[in-house]
């Protein structure tokens, strides 16, 4: 940003050499990378950082320089006159793209004479290395750089049907550009049109059509805010940028486009003559959204930079800057309201780097004492750490994918919720614009990818949080879930989430109960619970799911909530000895009611087998032409050992007699 000291002086009183400005605008954060002497004026070049667009202009860094110098600032209030019809008889604007520009506002000029713009203009912007073209074009640019609100004049007269509308481009069409290159566009770009074609590249650059020349005679004045991610990929694709998409691209004030209007159209009635028509065409919310205020507690002042900055101070910088002060009853705090010019302003921080700055970073001695906090590994961290170990030992690769997905992909697996997806309304995301409901979708399209790259049964996972819309009884929308994708079969999997939970707490037990789901193979899903609470879900993806992606292996997943399991962890694993005796294994088969879950039934076998049962492991489950219709098959694995002693045959046969008494009583089961 090149700004020009003699326009400078209009805003703001500068006596002080040009050299200690330059220096005070870097140490504040504008980096002087120039100073030249121009023509009787001086340049001074600024790189502005990227947020900080507000002072891509003169008035924005007038107002720095009255914050740094203490200084007053004034900017000009443009009232020009009107006369004639209104501009709604003659003109009409519509905007069919709302969500690629917000707000369209429009001025028509009657009756200009287009001219050389007068000498102290042109002087102005060639100070700014900008060729100066006529009157009317001038004014536009003179205005840009000095509120950089981005404008536009039409010639109204060349405008088909006196129509303005702001809209998607269509499959074929081009325009000509102002620097009399034809463009193609493509159907996602934003364009103004009049009633039979485009006449501009919204926010990006005019078209040679509708351009102000030697014959013009009515104007009509665009100020607009341009949605700036689509200008920037607008901007990109066509390898097209200007001064306008540069700063749409950042992000304008929305509230300062009427004020730029006024001025451009003040200064036009200046320049080239002509009557502005009453009224101005708006479509759009001219009125953007009050900013949330924020709490600054002056202690954080000193424990953040290491001294301590006068509360007045304090207060003088942040209302010089453009922060509305509020009343607060608290101590020791003081309550401010950002500007809407100025977007990075958001957090407590925030100001206190606002303070710095402006009060000098070169007022914070070298030996500052800066209280430090010594970060601490939370719960969490622990166990996140011990379970992407337990992962990559045994053999799964650490995925990370995108939390927005397109709905045909988050609705092929979505066990938590059948809730509707939390959906984000944004330019940037018209596709995948569904917060996941689980990362197993994500997960199965990137092992689909390294199958199409000849990586074959691709074994990923990924810790990251789900997005579930709230339910009753249900507060926790954000739960931080493991997800992993294997070819492994059901069993093979399952033991991988029991090894996992052993690496967690020893004590806590695993329970599988059958679940039913269209990402599940019929028979082969499962609700993982452990201490009564739901863990997540395990099972082989369905062939429809599979078909979906056109993933050519078979696949399984799981999916646990970290949120249960965080309470469980054990940091310090209490010891367990290695057992001396060896264990005696029996296989079961029952016949039991559909109705009965296999969490009942395990329950059963545990309470009649007592405390030489060790482990009750699912072996498989059966539903077929063998067996009537309402009914199942389990085939359940137990294994028996004894601390002190090697157990017999005879023992636990004996063991295993309760065990079938206990399943034929209570669970009226059928042993085969």
């Amino acid at each position: 940003m090149i700004v020009s000291w003699n326009w400078l002086k209009e805003y703001v009183r500068l006596d002080m050499p040009v050299e200690e400005l330059g220096n005070r605008l870097m140490m504040a954060g504008l980096n002087l990378e120039s100073i030249d002497d121009v023509e009787g004026d001086i340049a001074i070049d600024l790189e502005v950082t990227s947020n900080r667009p507000d002072c891509l202009c003169h008035l924005g860094v007038a107002r720095e320089t009255a914050a740094l110098f203490e200084r007053d600032w004034t900017a000009p209030n443009p009232q020009p006159a009107t006369r004639g019809t209104d501009i709604a008889q003659a003109a009409k604007v519509a905007v069919e793209a709302p969500d690629l520009c917000p707000l369209y506002t429009a001025r028509l000029v009657r009756g200009v004479k287009i001219a050389p713009s007068p000498l102290w203009m042109q002087r102005r912007l060639k100070t700014l290395g900008i060729r100066p073209i006529n009157n009317v074009v001038d004014v536009t640019n003179y205005v840009l750089m000095e509120c950089s609100q981005p404008l536009h004049a039409f010639d109204f007269d060349k405008l088909q049907g006196g129509q303005v509308v702001v809209r998607r481009s269509r499959a074929g069409e081009k325009i000509t550009a102002i620097d009399q290159k034809v463009y193609e566009l493509s159907a996602d770009m934003c364009v103004i049109a009049d009633a039979q074609r485009p006449v501009a590249i919204a926010g990006v650059m005019g078209g040679f059509d509708t351009e102000i020349g030697n014959g013009t005679r009515n104007v009509l004045i665009e100020a607009a805010d341009f949605a700036s991610m689509s200008v920037r990929a607008t901007a990109r694709k066509l390898n097209l940028h200007s001064d306008s998409s540069y700063r749409f691209e950042r992000g304008i004030d929305r509230s300062q486009v009427d004020w730029a209007s006024r001025r451009c159209a003040q200064l036009i009635l200046e320049t080239a003559g002509g009557e502005l028509a009453p009224g101005v065409l708006i479509a759009g919310d001219a009125h953007p959204q009050p900013r949330p205020a924020i709490t600054l507690r002056l202690a954080q002042i000193p424990r953040v930079l290491g001294i301590d900055i006068p509360r007045g101070e304090v207060e003088r910088i942040l209302r010089v800057l453009g922060l509305q002060q509020h009343p607060t009853s608290k101590p020791g705090e003081v309550l401010f309201v950002p500007p809407s010019w100025r977007r990075d302003l958001s957090r407590e921080i925030d100001l206190i780097e606002e303070a710095a700055r402006v009060h000098g970073y070169d007022k914070i001695p070298e030996d500052a004492t800066v209280p430090l906090t010594v970060s601490t590994v939370t719960p969490q961290d622990r166990l996140c750490e011990r379970l992407t170990q337990s992962l990559i030992g045994a053999g799964f690769f650490e995925a990370v994918t995108l939390t927005f997905v397109d709905e045909p992909l988050n609705a092929l697996v979505r066990p938590w919720t059948q809730q509707e997806p939390l959906r984000v309304e944004h330019s940037s995301r018209q596709r995948t614009n569904i917060l996941r409901q689980s990362l197993v979708p994500s997960l199965l399209a990137a092992r689909r990818q390294n199958e199409c790259q000849g990586t074959l049964n691709a074994q990923l996972f990924e810790i990251a949080r789900v997005f579930l819309a709230a339910e009753p009884g249900n507060p926790q929308t954000e739960p931080k879930v493991l997800s992993a994708v294997s070819g492994r079969s059901f069993h093979e999997l399952k033991g991988v989430v029991e090894q996992l939970l052993d690496t967690v707490n020893h004590q806590a037990r695993l329970e599988a109960n059958p679940a039913e789901g269209p990402w599940f193979q019929p028979g082969r899903g499962a609700e993982l619970r452990v201490n009564e609470q739901r863990l997540g879900w395990i099972g082989e993806i369905s062939h429809e799911v599979r078909q979906a992606l056109s993933l050519h292996d078979p696949a399984s997943f799981f999916e646990i909530d970290l949120g249960v399991l965080e309470p469980l962890l054990q940091l310090s694993p209490p010891y367990k000895p290695i057992p001396e005796f060896p264990p005696i294994h029996r296989d079961i088969n029952f016949v039991l009611d559909d109705a009965v879950s296999y969490r009942e039934l395990s329950e059963v076998i545990r309470s009649a087998a007592g405390t030489l049962l060790e482990e009750v492991d699912f072996s498989s489950q059966y539903r077929g032409p063998q067996i009537p219709a309402d009914k199942k098959s389990y085939v359940v694995r137990l294994q028996y050992r004894a601390p002190d002693r090697t157990l017999t045959s005879e023992e636990v046969d004996s063991i295993q007699q309760k065990v079938i008494a206990a399943c034929v009583a209570q669970l009226a089961a059928q042993h085969r």
